[in-house]
């Protein structure tokens, strides 16, 4: 199973990103994905989730009505797309997969990890 989320990079403060994640060996038609950050070891936020199945999502407060998380099936792909970012944004961004039909906000409930891409948000 891999994980492989790119799209991070440097904006000032009102920017937008969109972030990708790949997956592959691993079919998650049933189980949620979710996009966490670490802004400072060894906390791991939660940002936002998404069910495969039907796309019911869930998003942090700091991040609702900024972030927007969605998925291609066809392309086994998940993405968030950040917009008015602030300098708070910061952080290392990683995708991640559970192996269990419950959606958590808990980063230990979620059992695989792409590598993290790095999101720099000056004021």
């Amino acid at each position: 199973v891999q994980l492989q989320a790119c799209g991070g990079g440097s904006v000032q403060a009102g920017g937008s990103l969109r972030l990708s994640c790949a997956i592959s060996g691993l079919a998650f038609s049933h189980y949620p994905m979710a996009w966490f950050r670490q802004a400072a070891w060894p906390e791991r936020e939660f940002v936002a989730s998404i069910k495969w199945n039907d796309g019911r999502t869930d998003y942090a407060d700091s991040v609702k009505g900024r972030f927007a998380i969605s998925r291609d099936n066809a392309k086994n792909a998940m993405y968030l797309q950040m917009n008015s970012l602030k300098p708070e944004d910061t952080a290392v961004y990683y995708c991640a997969g559970r192996s269990m039909s419950i959606s958590s906000r808990t980063p230990e409930d979620y059992t695989f990890w792409g590598q993290g891409t790095l999101v720099t948000v000056s004021s």
